[in-house]
């Protein structure tokens, strides 16, 4: 028969895992949410306000140059666009910083 003071250490021993693994996996992991939820709602926000800028830059364009509005060089003022969009997205990823999920807070 086991003795009473050996299943009060396996107890305190199966609770101090429960609580460790609790610790190390719930705490993190809401972290990570609070963390994913504000990253998607900034690339949200974000991306429709580039959207109407780049729709202005477009339309600017077309109307500013007459030349690039009509004729032969229609397409110039789409292909500005796509430049300034291609400029903005590469900049965007070089802004990018991959460590900042694990990082302990200060």
């Amino acid at each position: 028969m086991p003795d009473s003071k050996q299943d009060a250490s396996l107890g305190e021993v199966i609770d101090f895992v429960k609580t460790y693994a609790k610790q190390e996996t719930v705490g993190p992991l809401k972290g990570v949410g609070r963390w994913l939820a504000y990253g998607a709602a900034a690339a949200f926000a974000m991306g429709l306000g580039l959207m109407i800028v780049l729709l202005g830059l477009l339309r600017l364009i077309q109307t500013e140059a007459d030349r690039l509005a009509t004729g032969s060089l229609s397409w110039a003022a789409y292909g500005i666009t796509l430049i300034v969009t291609l400029g903005l997205l590469a900049l965007t990823l070089l802004r990018i910083k991959k460590s900042t999920l694990n990082r302990e807070p200060k």
